[in-house]
């Protein structure tokens, strides 16, 4: 069955996945809405024969458009979501699923109503070296996970709707909640706004998940340069992922601190090993994403990053937007 999509937003994200819904075989991007149009030119420069619309709503009404893909800010995911999946149509929105929790539950449970696919765009999940990742973790690589360390910053791209928390951290939010499969039980938040444009553009995020495992995300849009590193730490080994490495993006090291109950507790032994990097796929991450959405639709499964795993990482976030505005304070989840 050939699947016709239709896309809602053309501007900074709308083009990749415009190009990357075309490159799958038996799927058609049909239509495309934007209010601006100098985006519907180019929309029309670049995929003749789409479907070009000024108002969201006439795409959403189509009869002929089996999903909808929403790229548009933050504040309007609810609104279109919500039309689109009582319109029969299965759905994926680019992250945040919503802005608020209310909003995320309201799509969510309208999904599961409706008997409709309800899919987050958390891209890094579908990224060839967090499969691996996660293939290692699975397969007890690593060991039991006990820390978790990010650095995401860069200069730019600044959001005028969202603070850098739901523009980058929620990206490793997704990353846990797919590598490490544990219930978020606290978060604590601090940042600031440095540049006056009344949202924070650094943040400084932990996170306590369940059985002891910890997790601290460092995101900036004020750094000089760009870095996408991660530390995964586990009793076994430690794993080093980033993103931006051409050749070697995850290095695996064997290496660990070796407790032993009976010695006193400041002696402590090291196991220092070899460094080795595994081979991952390179196929472009939001390729998979708009591949699995397709396959969803035939099968009618759960996706990776489906409703519930947007849920709980919208409902994190305002746990953490909480705790920055009330000095780091401590929240429970």
């Amino acid at each position: 069955m050939d699947l016709r999509v239709g896309l809602i937003g053309f501007g900074y994200w709308g083009p990749n996945l415009a190009r990357n819904l075309g490159e799958i075989r038996g799927v058609t991007l049909a239509a495309v809405a934007d209010k601006r149009a100098d985006r519907r030119e180019a929309v029309a420069g670049r995929h003749p024969g789409v479907r070009l619309f000024d108002d969201p709503a006439e795409l959403v009404a189509r009869p002929d458009i089996d999903a909808v893909v929403v790229a548009t800010p933050v504040a309007t995911h609810y609104e279109l979501g919500l039309a689109a999946l009582k319109a029969g149509k299965d759905v994926l929105i680019e992250k945040p699923l919503a802005a608020t929790g209310a909003e995320a539950e309201m799509l969510v449970d309208t999904a599961r109503r409706e008997r409709r696919v309800l899919m987050v765009d958390h891209t890094y999940v579908y990224a060839g070296a967090v499969r691996k990742i996660a293939e290692l973790i699975d397969g007890g690589e690593l060991g039991e996970i006990r820390y978790y360390d990010s650095l995401r910053i860069n200069l730019g791209l600044f959001q005028s709707d969202v603070s850098v928390l739901w523009d980058l951290a929620i990206h490793d939010i997704a990353l846990l909640q797919f590598l490490v499969r544990r219930r978020f039980l606290s978060v604590q938040a601090t940042g600031g706004c440095h540049l006056g444009e009344g949202v924070e553009s650094v943040a400084h995020l932990t996170l306590g998940l369940d059985g002891g495992a910890q997790a601290h995300v460092n995101v900036s849009w004020i750094s000089p340069v760009k870095i996408r590193q991660t530390i995964v730490v586990g009793d076994r080994k430690m794993l080093l992922y980033d993103d931006l490495e051409p050749d070697e993006k995850i290095k695996v090291y064997d290496r660990c601190v070796v407790f032993d109950e009976d010695r006193p507790a400041l002696l402590r032994d090291y196991r220092i090993g070899d460094m080795w990097s595994p081979r991952v796929d390179r196929r472009e991450a939001l390729a998979g994403v708009c591949a699995h959405f397709a396959e969803c639709i035939r099968t009618r499964a759960e996706p990776l990053t489906g409703g519930a795993q947007g849920l709980e990482s919208v409902r994190v976030l305002e746990a953490a937007e909480w705790s920055l505005r009330h000095t780091g304070q401590l929240v429970k989840l």
